[in-house]
């Protein structure tokens, strides 16, 4: 039983007969069906069913030679919308199936970011036709979540975003030079870091760790593409799953000046979520490269 189900309402989807009964009608009744050559050379294909505009379940595998569909892996999928990066992504094969993964170096980060990708069959086309990572020119990343929590901002005047900001590019700065081997720019950095951990750690001590820290983004758990955040909300929707009938959220967050969707089930989110409130949560990200026609 794949956990993130949930996230996109399908919570009492909780035994093995209800969740064959799901995949079954999906393989029958697929919304959208893609077929791709997989990197050993045989047929893959992609069978995606929507349950409303934003989520869907993938189910990936192969026909048999008597028509019959066996299913290698499915997983739930959550479309988010706009470019999230420009950055060079690599993608790698996961190593039981035929599921991919995008890496990144994201210097808005400051961590090596990987996501799951969805569209799997677009990638392996691309790579036969064009080479080793198709001609991608940007991707857009999405998260579900299974539980988070609605914060309060940090107040802050005009000065202090403007400063914010101007601080933002140039650390952003200072980590390009730094991948190119600048020695200043590893020890302006460094520098820096040691200034922010010792300023901390004078405010705990009369203040709330979440009234300084305004947002993060962070790996967790064992799982590469997992990661807790904290981020401003910049748009709140809400979303019904046409099957089930679960509500969910789906919420625009700027966590550490990066931006992307997250959808979570409205039973697993405390607090009252509303544009410039913050987020602060687990989160399962998963992305899909744009390509040139």
């Amino acid at each position: 039983m794949h956990r993130y189900l949930r996230a996109i309402g399908f919570s009492k989807v909780k035994n093995k007969k209800h969740l064959d009964k799901l995949l079954k009608d999906i393989i029958m009744q697929p919304d959208m069906e893609k077929l791709a050559i997989d990197s050993e050379g045989n047929e893959f294909f992609e069978l995606v069913r929507k349950f409303n505009d934003h989520v869907g379940i993938t189910v990936c595998g192969e026909y048999q030679e008597d028509n019959s569909f066996y299913i290698d892996y499915f997983y739930p999928v959550f479309w988010g919308e706009g470019v999230t990066t420009t950055e060079a992504v690599e993608i790698e094969r996961h190593m039981e199936n035929e599921s991919y993964a995008g890496v990144c170096d994201e210097m808005r980060l400051g961590v090596t970011l990987i996501f799951y990708l969805q569209n799997v069959a677009d990638y392996l086309n691309q790579k036969n036709a064009f080479g080793s990572f198709g001609n991608h020119i940007s991707a857009t990343l999405s998260a579900l979540s299974l539980s988070g929590k609605i914060i309060l901002p940090i107040s802050k005047d005009e000065k202090q975003i403007e400063n914010i900001e101007k601080n933002n590019r140039n650390r952003n700065c200072l980590i390009a030079a730094a991948r190119e081997g600048d020695e200043e720019a590893i020890e302006s950095l460094t520098l820096e870091d040691m200034d922010t951990y010792s300023m901390i750690s004078r405010r705990l001590e009369k203040e709330d760790v979440f009234s300084i820290v305004d947002s993060y983004f962070m790996p967790y758990g064992i799982e590469s593409d997992h990661y807790s955040i904290l981020g401003e909300i910049l748009e709140v929707k809400s979303s019904r799953n046409d099957l089930t009938d679960e509500e969910l959220y789906i919420l625009k967050v700027n966590a550490n000046d990066m931006v992307f969707d997250v959808c979570i089930n409205k039973m697993d989110l405390f607090g009252e979520p509303l544009a410039g409130r913050r987020f602060k949560g687990y989160i399962w990200m998963q992305g899909k490269m744009n390509y040139q026609n």
